[in-house]
């Protein structure tokens, strides 16, 4: 049964606003084009326009301020902003981290960034390098609270294991870590020892087991491959696939709920997931035509990932059985991506994704999908506890 509201979710960035926190200071912020509120009134339109508040710098995390760079991996350079006559710095360029000649007029830095509730989602680790960036030159940080989407009691996966940090990774959180992005800063920040001037603008009206659309507010992708809240719901599982050889869905209109390849059989994989009996999921059978990527121009056989319960369904679990029969349904054409993969150019990809090297052992031996799960769960069990006192809902 979901949880309900007595109206709008409150977004962080509106009680900052409301507030005279920022009044009198030089304001750089961290955003892109999600960065918006429930009137869809952009978080850089209105720093600009507030009375007393100088915006001064604006940084943009992966694919850029105006999230138009389609391709992952792809750096976006640093520009100025013809409207607003201030820097737009790239966050995904030379430096992911801010500067001290970026932050030169910055009294305060405010990050207003739309998480989707996956470790691998690299604007967390944007967000942790502005705090080490805080520290380090003594600029505050201030983070706006935003719901996440995929909703915060659930957690799922394998945490990551020291030696395998990276971009896509940079603390031992689970797959499907169940946090706010404040909530996340506020880990960081102490129990992973960043030790920034660190302030969060919480939301109001917000409650853990409220999804993205129950909020009241508008889904405008933030990234170009998270196109509905139905990609969110799938990618803690399905970004696994960017470790393999198999198409995860980029260049079709359904990205990371699309998979397949060219070797595979539509009809008798779909079938194959289907008997597996996973919790809250139907794989219809799917044939589709990536149009850049991986096998681009090319028919792949696969499935469209359906969640019929969003309680009950397990990304990672399903990811993880729907890698394992693809592989079983062809395994010489199987293979793991090599890298490099962002900015990692010795690990396997699949090994910086999953977090550490086990889970590629465990499909390689073909261990239960079940099984598999099992092994995460103590994990689990302790990141529970571990994020117990950073919850602020």
């Amino acid at each position: 049964m979901r949880a309900t509201l007595p109206g709008v979710v409150r977004l962080g960035s509106d009680v900052l606003l409301a507030s005279e926190r920022l009044r009198g200071a030089r304001v750089g912020v961290v955003c892109n084009h999600a960065s918006i509120d429930h009137a869809f009134r952009h978080i850089v339109d209105r720093l600009a326009s507030r009375d007393g508040v100088q915006l001064t710098a604006v940084f943009g995390p992966q694919h850029g301020f105006t999230s138009d760079v389609q391709e992952n991996m792809v750096e976006t350079p640093h520009r100025e902003d013809p409207a607003r006559r201030v820097p737009v710095y790239s966050l995904y360029s030379e430096t992911r981290e801010p500067t001290a000649e970026m932050l030169r007029e910055v009294d305060v830095l405010v990050v207003d960034l739309q998480d989707v509730g996956a470790r691998i989602y690299t604007y967390i680790y944007t967000m942790a390098n502005c705090l080490r960036a805080g520290r380090r030159h003594g600029v505050p940080v201030v983070v706006c609270d935003r719901p996440n989407p995929i909703g915060g009691q659930r957690v799922e996966g394998m945490s990551l294991v020291p030696g395998f940090e990276s971009f896509v990774g940079q603390f031992p959180i689970p797959m499907r870590h169940g946090m706010t992005i404040g909530e996340l800063a506020a880990l960081f920040n102490e129990q992973f020892g960043i030790g920034a001037p660190l302030e969060i603008a919480r939301m109001e009206r917000w409650r853990r087991g409220v999804y993205g659309d129950h909020t009241g507010l508008p889904w405008v992708m933030p990234s170009p491959n998270m196109p509905t809240i139905d990609t969110a719901f799938v990618y803690p599982g399905t970004v696994l696939f960017e470790g393999t050889m198999l198409s995860e869905g980029r260049g079709t209109t359904r990205p990371f709920e699309l998979v397949g390849a060219p070797w595979i059989d539509a009809e008798r994989f779909a079938d194959a997931m289907n008997a597996l009996d996973l919790p809250g999921v139907y794989f219809r059978s799917a044939v589709f035509e990536p149009t850049f990527q991986k096998h681009a121009q090319r028919s792949c056989g696969g499935c469209q990932i359906h969640v019929l319960n969003r309680h009950d369904f397990r990304p990672v679990l399903t990811g993880v059985a729907l890698i394992q029969m693809f592989r079983r349904f062809a395994p010489a054409s199987f293979a793991w991506r090599q890298p490099p993969y962002e900015y990692e150019r010795e690990k396997l990809p699949i090994d910086i994704l999953a977090g550490s090297d086990a889970l590629r052992r465990q499909i390689e031996r073909d261990a239960p999908p079940a099984e598999i799960a099992a092994s995460w769960r103590e994990d689990e069990l302790a990141f529970e506890r571990l994020r117990k006192p950073y919850l602020l809902y």
